[in-house]
């Protein structure tokens, strides 16, 4: 339960800051997907939030 909590906040962060993570090249990943539905777009960053765990967690071990 815990992840799906994280996974969903992971997803509004990188929904609200989509324009400027493309700039740097996160929410191009080849597991990041974007959907268009009754003309909305879903972002849904798979890979982008993965890439930010592992760099959350080797800060965390380092601090």
């Amino acid at each position: 339960m815990r992840w799906l909590i994280v996974f969903v906040l992971a997803s509004l962060v990188f929904s609200g800051l989509k324009g400027w993570l493309q700039k740097i090249g996160l929410g191009r990943l080849p597991g990041d997907v974007t959907l268009r539905l009754f003309g909305r777009e879903l972002y849904l960053p798979f890979a982008s939030s993965l890439v930010f765990s592992v760099l959350a967690m080797l800060v965390g071990l380092l601090v």
